[in-house]
């Protein structure tokens, strides 16, 4: 009796399936890691215990994995509230920098201004550039019709150069000896760390803004409204909704909450602007949002997970001289892993007969 398969779409969807397929990709990318360790001359095994001892297997890993996770947490939260409604912004890079921006330019201006007033201005300016910075896509899309992928991610390019020329030019620190930096924030733009460790109340941000985030999805009129129209504008148009002021308000939210990435890396993290802050973390946020299927709780543990990647690579770098794309290259199949994953959470493959 020969027998085959056929795809059938399933009666409800698998209920432990996303689990299931995250772990399968996680999975899937450590054994092409292997293998990618192996062709260098390197051993599968001693690499990929040094990974895990980098990004779990001390304190200090687990704190620099929760320092990188704030941004990426911040950013894909934005990155979600677009996703949401169909509106694709791939431009939390860009954003994330203007925050930066924002967020030095207070900073450098009011230097002995009082902590309580100058960390507002500097959170309220981050926010202000880099929901400014995603609302050009936003208004190009409705006035001209122009693809929001394209602009947002043209308009990466445009800010990133634009940090670079502050910091080459009127921003930098005469005294860093020819390095492109601003000079040191003062004490009064600091984030300072979480009782007295390195890790700083930029997580306690992320709480507070993920439980918001949560809130406003699940009960107001205004998230229901956000999730309607990602059906589309005809959808939306005819039930009512006024379309083109919901994509300016979620592509100026998105932005603003990368921005505030870029302001808690700046006042926390650095303490000053420089270019070795582009680290890319606004494209992470992309993968880490189709990861958590744009929800805060997953989208909080995976942006603590990719963060902890990154800590062990940078060790793994350190520890056997591999390249420092091996971690993209990881972020990137994990992602295709899940993505292709997806179909099975609709669809499942059954045994049939053929003939006798």
């Amino acid at each position: 009796m020969l027998t085959g398969f056929k795809l059938r779409k399933r009666d409800e969807p698998w209920k432990w399936g996303a689990l299931v397929i995250f772990l399968g990709a996680l999975l899937i990318s450590l054994l092409i890691s292997a293998f990618l360790l192996e062709g260098q001359g390197k051993s599968a095994i001693d690499g990929l215990f040094i990974l895990w001892d980098g990004s779990f297997g001390h304190v200090w890993a687990l704190e620099g994995a929760l320092l990188k996770a704030v941004p990426i947490f911040l950013c894909s939260l934005g990155v979600a509230i677009s996703f949401r409604m169909q509106i694709w912004n791939i431009g939390a890079e860009g954003q994330f920098a203007l925050g930066a921006i924002g967020a030095t330019w207070m900073a450098l201006s009011f230097p002995h201004l009082h902590w309580t007033l100058l960390m507002p201005l500097m959170f309220i300016m981050a926010f202000l550039l880099g929901g400014l910075w995603a609302g050009i896509p936003a208004a190009l899309k409705l006035k001209l019709k122009v693809n929001e992928i394209i602009s947002t991610l043209m308009l990466n390019y445009i800010a990133i150069l634009l940090l670079d020329y502050l910091v080459f030019g009127i921003w930098k620190d005469p005294s860093s000896y020819g390095f492109p930096m601003t000079p040191k924030f003062s004490e009064n733009a600091r984030i300072l760390g979480m009782f007295g460790s390195s890790v700083h109340w930029g997580v306690a941000l992320c709480v507070a803004v993920g439980a918001a985030f949560w809130a406003f999805m699940r009960y107001t009129r205004l998230g229901y409204e956000l999730k309607a129209s990602g059906q589309g504008p005809r959808v939306a148009k005819y039930a009512g909704m006024p379309y083109g002021f919901l994509v300016m308000f979620v592509m100026c939210m998105s932005g603003g909450l990368a921005g505030w990435a870029g302001c808690v890396e700046v006042a926390g993290t650095t303490g000053r602007l420089e270019p070795s802050l582009m680290v890319g973390y606004g494209y992470t946020a992309i993968v880490v949002a189709w990861l958590a299927r744009l929800e805060p709780l997953n989208i909080a543990f995976a942006s603590f997970l990719l963060a902890a990647l990154r800590v062990g690579v940078e060790n793994l770098q350190l520890e056997l001289q591999i390249p420092a794309a091996f971690g993209e290259i990881m972020e990137g199949m994990i992602l295709l892993s899940v993505l292709a994953g997806q179909f099975f959470l609709t669809y499942k493959l059954e045994r049939r007969k053929l003939s006798d």
